[in-house]
């Protein structure tokens, strides 16, 4: 596990169903600065995608992602 990945804000959204973990952690950027690190921990399959895909369309950088036994970890970089 890559849990030592430095990050400068941690969003548990472990247990919530889609859409809600990628809207709190659009919520948690909003409060970040650019270039700084949200580690999201979720537990709902389609948040692979949705993570990939806001990542991408947002211009923010998905640094990393891991699937341990259901639970997700993303970490994200502020654009």
């Amino acid at each position: 596990m890559t849990d030592a990945l430095a990050h400068d804000t941690e969003l548990d959204a472990a247990g919530l169903n889609c859409p809600l973990p990628l809207l709190k952690a659009k919520m948690a950027l909003n409060k970040m600065s650019s270039g700084q690190v949200l580690k999201v921990i979720a537990t709902d399959a389609g948040s692979q995608r949705d993570f990939r895909t806001f990542a991408r369309l947002a211009g923010h950088e998905l640094l990393h992602e891991e699937d341990n036994a259901g639970t997700y970890r993303y970490w994200l970089r502020k654009a």
